[in-house]
């Protein structure tokens, strides 16, 4: 996980593309004043560094049904089922990250249910059957800022 040495066109690139994943490698090229191969073999080997992870589509939640986002802290009876409960998360499609943090939680997740009714019921059937000593909920209003890293150069950080 190391960290990587960007130079001022892997630069532009990434704050380009951040912007807007879908534009044209052409329009990339014309923005950098180099040319469409150079953007390809820049974008490729960014990937094979792990700096680029792919791109997506992302889904609305609220679009297609799923008003109720929660984060949720989760305390485990007995720590070493830690792997067995992360895999168990894994299976429950409303759970869309889980993460492990200091502090006093074991895991932190984040979920999105149909709405409160459902929320409860995700906490009730799916969750405190893992074993989980607890839990402790947070429900988000309004996601205020969603946004990427921003592509600073060292100069840029030091102000």
């Amino acid at each position: 996980m190391g960290h990587h040495q960007l130079d001022t066109l892997d630069e532009q690139i990434l704050r380009l593309i951040a912007e807007n994943a879908r534009i044209p490698f052409l329009e990339v090229a014309r923005a950098c004043n180099v040319s469409g191969a150079a953007i390809h073999q820049r974008i490729q080997k960014l990937t094979n560094l792990g700096v680029l992870k792919g791109s997506e589509f992302v889904i609305d939640p609220e679009k297609i049904g799923y008003e109720t986002c929660a984060y949720i802290g989760i305390y485990l009876k007995d720590p070493s089922t830690f792997d067995a409960v992360l895999k168990a998360l894994e299976a429950i499609p409303e759970v869309v990250e889980c993460h492990f943090t200091t502090g006093k939680y074991d895991m932190f997740i984040k979920l999105y249910a149909r709405n409160n009714h459902h929320l409860l019921s995700i906490i009730h059937d799916k969750l405190q059957p893992l074993g989980l000593s607890r839990t402790e909920t947070l429900i988000s209003f309004h996601e205020a800022i969603r946004r990427q890293m921003p592509i600073q150069t060292e100069e840029e950080e030091e102000e």
